[in-house]
């Protein structure tokens, strides 16, 4: 991805210039800086056009936004339903726009800095059993190519904990099978390797000498999970493989893309991992992030011993 994808022309946030423009090289400067992610940067898109289209409708530009334009706009939302994680979500998006803009002396005052947050509650991940999990890995038909790449796919994710877009972008230049490793570029660029485990690098060796020349024919492509068109799989086309299998499985509860990320990090530490392990596996910058799983862990336990506990 080049710094300007995210680019239009102009680059001021000058009265003449397009909010878009503006956004536009909002989102170059912070991309150089951090290095972040399309969905990222398509998500801080989606938030201030939209503010910025409301203000047009009270004659305002963008980048002369108020404190109360801001209260209006967030208070027009939850009036229509917005829940809270959503409109924190959408604060810290304007928040990262508006401090851009005084650090580069285009505004002299942040309109959010007095805004506070919504509290949010905070939701666990959702997880699955091992016995689930098993289940799960279980539930495609192996003797069929695309089968058995979507039970290669499972082990790999369950095994790693790689993030579905990590999954589904994977090259076979990145799985180091003499080593037992799979090599990662995540958010922000932070470079990781992760351990395969035995039972992963035998799918993945099985697939490739075998499902995946069938799947391919005669075309080439580096990917390591290619589709019979011998594309890329989609986030989309896994998600509906994850929920078909699911339904497969028996799984009543429902799913999301990261259940096998979850369901690896919870039972890495059920088992007696290390939590500063399990972030460096997960490829998180904050710990903060990884320790809701602690907490999930600690569910289980307590679920554990009000069942088995005579007293419990």
């Amino acid at each position: 991805m080049s710094g300007n994808e995210f680019s239009s022309n102009g680059s001021s946030g000058s009265p003449e210039k397009s909010a878009k423009a503006v956004v536009d090289e909002f989102l170059d400067a912070i991309w150089m800086e951090r290095g972040l992610s399309k969905n990222t940067l398509a998500a801080y898109r989606a938030d201030l056009m939209a503010l910025s289209r409301w203000l047009e409708t009270r004659a305002t530009r963008l980048s002369a936004a108020t404190r109360d334009d801001l209260v209006q706009f967030i208070a027009a939302r939850v009036e229509k339903g917005a829940r809270p994680r959503s409109t924190a979500r959408q604060l810290s998006s304007f928040r990262r726009f508006f401090r851009y803009q005084v650090r580069e002396g285009r505004i002299d005052d942040d309109p959010t800095a007095n805004i506070q947050m919504p509290k949010i509650g905070r939701t666990l991940p959702k997880s699955l059993s091992e016995g689930k999990v098993e289940d799960l890995l279980e539930a495609p038909d192996t003797t069929e190519p695309l089968g058995f790449r979507d039970r290669t796919m499972l082990e790999v994710l369950y095994a790693t904990g790689l993030r579905v877009s990590e999954l589904i972008n994977l090259r076979l230049s990145e799985i180091n099978l003499n080593q037992g490793v799979v090599r990662i570029v995540g958010k922000g660029d932070r470079e990781r390797l992760i351990p395969l485990g035995d039972e992963s690098m035998s799918w993945i060796t099985r697939f490739i000498e075998g499902a995946r020349l069938e799947i391919l024919l005669e075309r080439q492509t580096d990917y390591l999970f290619p589709t019979r068109r011998g594309d890329r799989m989609t986030r989309q086309a896994f998600w509906h493989i994850i929920k078909r299998y699911a339904r497969k499985a028996g799984i009543g509860k429902e799913l999301s893309p990261h259940s096998l990320r979850h369901a690896f990090a919870t039972h890495l530490l059920n088992n007696g991992a290390d939590l500063r392990v399990v972030q460096m596996l997960l490829g998180h910058s904050d710990l903060s992030t990884t320790q809701i799983y602690t907490h999930v862990a600690q569910e289980r336990l307590k679920e554990f011993h009000t069942k088995h506990h005579p007293r419990g």
